[in-house]
């Protein structure tokens, strides 16, 4: 009695095949995708991020923010009147993004949805360290500043804190280089 064809034994050229195939599904897998602390470090190192509140209305609005990383949470500081601010008092679902790179093989992102939390009592004293470890040589003087915007930084400040609601969505397309 013969074997049913599909059961046959694999000759070595299909052994090679499989070979080959299999590495290039573990390689997929691995593929371009960041582990938890690869991401939060991608996070940190990040200059500018892209923070999305909800309005009233439902839509979203997306915004450049400066921000730190602390607790596995991005924290936002500014004007506590501003939009953003009144935008997750009404409704704290929110969507964060960094991203990096020129060409298509240095693409590089990190981004999640969560909720803010508005802190009640921030630690200013820790929140500005963190601030001021990261931008202080980005910022623009006070002296230097309109009187309008002094105005506006010098009125009370907020503190978001975004907290991830599941896993990162991230990717970093110079992984793919060489496979």
């Amino acid at each position: 009695m013969t074997a049913h064809p599909a059961y046959a034994p694999l000759t070595d050229r299909q052994i090679q095949i499989l070979g080959a195939w299999a590495t290039v599904a573990e390689e997929e897998r691995m593929g371009v995708r960041l582990s938890d602390d690869e991401a939060w470090d991608v996070l940190a190192s990040s200059h500018t991020g892209v923070f999305t509140s909800l309005r009233a209305d439902g839509f979203p609005v997306s915004l450049p923010v400066w921000f730190v990383v602390a607790d596995r949470e991005v924290w936002i500081s500014g004007a506590a009147s501003t939009y953003k601010f009144r935008r997750v008092r009404r409704d704290n679902r929110v969507s964060f993004l960094v991203e990096s790179g020129l060409k298509w093989s240095e693409l590089r992102a990190v981004q999640f949805t969560g909720r803010a939390v508005l802190e009640s009592a921030p630690d200013w004293a820790r929140v500005d360290t963190l601030f001021d470890a990261k931008y202080r040589d980005f910022r623009t003087p006070r002296p230097d500043m309109p009187a309008s915007a002094r105005a506006r930084y010098d009125a009370a400040r907020a503190l978001l804190r975004l907290r991830p609601d599941g896993d990162l969505l991230t990717w970093d397309n110079a992984r793919l280089e060489g496979q």
